[in-house]
């Protein structure tokens, strides 16, 4: 990270004792940092955070005065002393009634600390979504009535762009792609079969590269009758290799997994809550494209709804993890630490089957649903998803 305070303070209040306070208050959030807030002028904006640290009363007409040399969104630092919080809060009613953004970063230096490495992450994590080109194979699929958020929505909130690409364009990809090495999808199957599937992985590759895509989401049961295989290996193998892919067309499921990719590195899993449990708060979630880096075990199985193509069984390691969820008008999101508490094996889900006891009531997905599918990812990063969705989306 890296931080850049300006300072603030009405002339009436040049003093060693103040300098002490102040000085003292800049360590006390370095340590709980772990970083070094570098002292800049008002106008140097080059950094990750810019906080303009409001040191007493009296600093209201120097923010005015200085207005022009600043940048939205306005963070002001205060510690309390010296009348500085009730300045703050003078000078963030302007700001509010003015119609423009800030905070005022006020409390405990953990908090203090927190709320920094939060704008950080966010700016980063927007910066990079700006930079995103996803692909759409096909169009979404009918059932997904409440997953898909308008393109130019997605655009004025995130920066993301699409690229439509048309199910025929796959076609033509897969029909071209014939060498394939089939010891890249492990466990025993029909050879057949396994290289139908790693086909469909080479020509949705082709098209991500061939458009530089950062992941893609696809009409995948479209893909079923003309290539008689699934999707379902490609997308598992692609999200292995650092394309975000979802199944079905879910936009709104794509931009949870990228976010969680930028965040955290990881791949994640895309998966329908097949039961939900409000008395014991767990849920049952299942699907057929697993990331193989997921799991501790696999084994192969055609895909569920069709028994068409390969699609994986994948055993998880039981412990932490996260489910998350953005709605699709971009508005709200559904984000809880769980636990897998047990694979399952039942003949009548999606071929990979977990069940998760949640920390947030699970019952919120009952009565304000954000959607179906949910994303799974290993760890507990509730805490550092809100942050960044603060950020990202303030009003929800």
């Amino acid at each position: 990270m890296k931080i850049k305070v300006a300072g603030l303070r009405s002339g009436l209040n040049y003093n060693d004792q103040l300098n002490l306070i102040t000085g003292k208050f800049i360590e006390e959030i370095e340590e709980k940092l772990g970083e070094k807030l570098a002292p800049a002028d008002l106008s140097d904006y080059d950094c990750d955070v810019k906080l303009i640290f409001i040191q007493s009363g009296g600093s209201e007409n120097l923010f005015l005065q200085n207005i022009d040399s600043l940048e939205e969104p306005y963070y002001l630092l205060t510690n309390g002393s010296n009348n500085s919080l009730a300045a703050s809060l003078e000078i963030m009613t302007y700001v509010v009634r003015s119609g423009k953004k800030g905070e005022i970063l006020h409390g405990d230096a953990d908090y203090i600390a927190g709320r920094i490495k939060a704008l950080a992450m966010g700016k980063s994590i927007r910066k990079r979504l700006a930079e995103t080109v996803f692909g759409v194979m096909g169009r979404p699929s009918d059932w997904l009535i409440a997953s898909i958020p308008s393109y130019e929505e997605v655009r004025e909130k995130f920066g993301i762009t699409f690229k439509d690409i048309s199910l025929d364009e796959v076609k033509e990809e897969y029909a071209r792609t014939v060498m394939v090495d089939t010891t890249g999808l492990p466990g025993a199957f029909d050879k057949e079969e396994k290289i139908k599937a790693l086909r469909t992985y080479g020509a949705f590759k082709k098209i991500a590269g061939k458009y530089g895509l950062a992941g893609f989401t696809v009409r995948c049961f479209d893909l079923l009758k003309p290539l008689q295989t699934t999707g379902c290996t490609g997308l598992s193998l692609l999200n292995d290799e650092g394309l975000t892919c979802a199944c079905e067309g879910d936009i709104a499921s794509l931009i949870s997994m990228h976010i969680v990719r930028l965040l955290t590195g990881q791949a994640s899993f895309q998966a329908n809550p097949a039961r939900i449990s409000p008395a014991d708060n767990t849920a049952v979630l299942a699907h057929c494209t697993i990331p193989l880096s997921m799991t501790e075990d696999l084994k192969l199985d055609t895909h569920f709804e069709s028994g068409t193509g390969v699609a994986i069984k994948g055993y998880l390691k039981e412990g932490a993890v996260t489910v998350f969820r953005l709605s699709a008008d971009l508005k709200n999101y559904f984000v809880s630490d769980g636990e897998i508490v047990e694979n399952l094996d039942e003949p009548d889900l999606c071929r990979t089957q977990i069940l998760v006891k949640f920390k947030e009531d699970v019952s919120e997905l009952l009565k304000r649903p954000c959607g179906n599918h949910h994303i799974v990812f290993y760890g507990h990063h509730a805490e550092d998803i809100r942050r960044v969705m603060e950020e990202l989306i303030p009003s929800a």
